[in-house]
């Protein structure tokens, strides 16, 4: 990168924003039609009633609520690489945090929808919100939806000023080489920003005091996602461990979930120059680490289950292992515990297919968590009288599909309209231009 004038990065970062060719369109079809299905699943729930999913007593939760716990945990790695890193000036979270940062709030509108969802007469959501009204309907500040319309609220809001704020230099930077109306609405977007000394010293500031805020958002907000589960007495979910247990979870998940999207983009946009294999090294380092917590995890879990003596929670693991939902336990064993050990051999962390399908498979695992522990948990309860399975309907994994063609939906559009990588904070990794070349 050293090679790299001020100019060259300008033209190289923002041809990602050109008008885009036939694959582009090709891939934004074939996502549009998906997502056009989930839609007409959805209003064929609403018309029909939720007796047309899979979820029954005593499995009232089911694949609704596990991929929204699963797309909360994929918005945790934003705020981890762009603040967290932030923090610990680590170089190399420059050519990759933008888009961690877009993929937090892009996760965390596609998992609000899911409580929406699940409620099935959506048209009722605002019951969650705290507002005084004249029909004296007060929210139960016991429930835990109301717990996650506070915690995933507030997310929401400070990862987007966060994501905008970083925006504000490269938004002027776009504005600058833009003409007619974009040139405009860049200008608008970038809300007078000129590059002065004092303009850059308040941003600082104000992007330091924005990582520091977030940070605590990462443990704060899957802590409360997971007490959703742990204040019930349900065998598999009434454990002091499920704080750190998901917060480790998230940051797993969300990691895999960066190399998944980057790599893609990488390729698309040519931008190896920018994002290189060190990068994606350093993130497979990550998972390293993440995947180590999450082992550490799973056998607490299992020694709490066995050493407390508790015979039902016994049951409930041997069941989540041996019973219905085995196939689902087991992937979420390998793929979270197992497979992601192999980046500690240098040749594979450094091999593009390999990073690329183990993050697909750690996603995988990671929804499989999820699924295993709401639904196994549920359908195998204290009474044998009440055992249930569960199997998801065509309206579910119709409408799953159709989320997860939104979620890429906006990252389509946001690789269109936005810089992917940060131009400001990949010219601080460069030698200062001199006068001439600073002009251009």
């Amino acid at each position: 990168m050293v090679q790299l004038s001020y100019s060259q990065i300008n033209r190289d970062l923002l041809k990602t924003m050109s008008p885009p060719g036939r694959v582009y369109y090709t891939i934004l079809v074939l996502d549009l039609l998906v997502l056009a299905w989930g839609i007409f699943a959805w209003g064929y729930q609403i018309r029909t009633g939720m007796g047309v999913t899979g979820l029954n007593n005593p499995v009232g939760w089911g694949v609704y609520i596990a991929t929204f716990v699963f797309w909360i945990g994929i918005a945790h790695s934003g705020t981890l690489i762009s603040a967290i890193l932030f923090l610990f000036r680590v170089k190399w979270r420059n050519a990759v945090y933008r888009t961690a940062e877009a993929m937090t709030v892009f996760a965390l509108v596609v998992a609000g929808l899911f409580p929406l969802i699940h409620i099935g007469r959506a048209w009722l959501f605002y019951w969650l919100l705290p507002y005084p009204q004249r029909g004296y309907l007060w929210i139960n500040f016991r429930s835990p939806l109301v717990w996650d319309v506070f915690a995933v609220g507030t997310y929401l809001i400070v990862s987007s000023t966060f994501f905008f704020t970083g925006l504000v230099p490269d938004l002027a930077v776009v504005r600058d080489q833009a003409t007619g109306w974009r040139r405009r609405i860049y200008g608008f977007l970038a809300q007078g920003w000129m590059g002065t000394d004092h303009q850059w010293r308040h941003y600082s500031r104000a992007y330091l005091f924005l990582a520091a805020l977030a940070t605590p958002l990462v443990i704060s907000v899957h802590s409360i996602v997971s007490w959703d589960f742990a204040v019930s007495i349900v065998p598999g979910w009434h454990s002091t461990l499920f704080a750190p247990y998901f917060v480790a979870g998230a940051i797993h998940s969300g990691l895999a979930m960066v190399l998944t999207m980057l790599i893609p983009l990488r390729r698309i946009f040519q931008l190896e120059t920018y994002i290189t294999r060190d990068h994606l090294e350093s993130i497979a380092k990550l998972l390293i680490l993440t995947t180590l917590i999450m082992v550490y995890s799973y056998l607490t879990e299992f020694f709490i289950a066995w050493y407390g003596g508790n015979r039902f929670e016994q049951a409930t693991f041997l069941y989540r292992a041996v019973g219905d939902y085995a196939l689902a336990f087991w992937f979420m064993l390998v793929f979270n515990a197992i497979v992601p050990l192999l980046f500690a051999v240098r040749e594979i962390r450094r091999s593009i297919f390999s990073l690329f399908t183990i993050s697909i498979l750690i996603n995988i695992g990671m929804w499989c968590e999820r699924f295993v522990i709401i639904v196994a948990s549920l359908a195998h309860d204290y009474v044998p009288f009440a055992w249930r399975t569960y199997k998801p309907s065509w309206i579910e994994v119709s409408i799953l599909a159709g989320d997860a063609a939104l979620f890429f939906l906006m990252f389509l559009v946001f690789a269109k309209l936005l810089p992917v990588v940060s131009i400001v904070e990949v010219k601080e990794l460069v030698p200062p231009p001199v006068k001439e070349e600073a002009m251009q």
